[in-house]
Formats: structure tokens, sequence, C-alpha cells
């Protein structure tokens, strides 16, 4: 499941691809007004998507935040992973994880596995650009999502 967090982090970067003019620096309150997002959880997010290397930032009165990369190189699959750290549905599954004693006999394995596969190709497809683009937006809602 994909947490508060993760989904913010999707939230507040699509922020910064749309209101990030000419790579200038977008303040995080700003940003915070937008996305209705409290300014103090959007400080907890923003160092891991910092040190993975998906934002820049200056600090100081006239500072803040803007992509290090462009929308289209950015993909869902990178935020969520730097947001929410691993995504395996089961621990065998997870990086570094220790061989499973059962993985040779385990039934279920190809499941998780195939659900692992499936997630990460999906997000991995998806960008910012995309986003930016209204991908996903439908007709049945007017093209109207909040993404909570």
């Amino acid at each position: 499941m994909i947490s508060t967090r993760g989904r913010y982090s999707v939230r507040i970067l699509l922020d910064l691809a749309e209101n990030s003019k000419n790579s200038s620096l977008v303040p995080m309150k700003d940003v915070s007004k937008r996305q209705s997002v409290s300014l103090k959880y959007i400080e907890r997010i923003m160092p891991a998507l910092k040190e993975g290397g998906l934002v820049e930032s200056n600090p100081g009165t006239n500072g803040g935040y803007r992509l290090a990369k462009t929308p289209d190189k950015i993909t869902l699959w990178d935020i969520l992973i730097l947001a929410e750290g691993e995504l395996a549905p089961v621990s065998c599954l997870q990086k570094g994880a220790a061989v499973c004693d059962r993985a040779s006999v385990c039934p279920t394995l190809p499941v998780w596995s195939d659900y692992y596969k499936l997630t990460k190709n999906y997000f991995s497809s998806i960008t910012l650009a995309d986003l930016m683009n209204g991908y996903g937006l439908s007709q049945a809602d007017g093209g109207k999502t909040d993404g909570r």
C-alpha cells in the first residue's frame, strides 16, 4: 500500500514541475498552500527526495526547491521508492533479503514476484510529465481528482 508520504511526495514534485519557471526555486510554503499539506510534513519528506537526486535546494529567505531532472525523466517509481523505501509485497523479495529456505518449494512466491514486477513496471512507466499532461484524468469525474 502506498502511504500518505508516497502520495504527497508525488503531489509535491508534480507541483514543483508545474510551478518552476525556467528552473526557478519554489518555496515550500507555496507548495504547502497549493497542496494543502503542512509545511512541517513537507520538510520531513524533502531530504529523501534531495538525497535521491530528484530535487535540488537552496536554503534561505529566497530559497526553495526545484527538480533536479526534467519531468519526463522522473517516474512515479523513482519518487515512491525514495518516499516509501521498499515496495516489495513480501519480505523475501526485498532488496538484500536473505534467500528464503522455502523459495524453491513456495507455491505463492511466483504470485508475489509477478505482483511486484507489475507494480514496478506500472509506476516506472508514468512520469511527472505524463501527469502534467493529464494522465489518468477521466471524463467521468470531469477531470477532477485530488490524489487522496
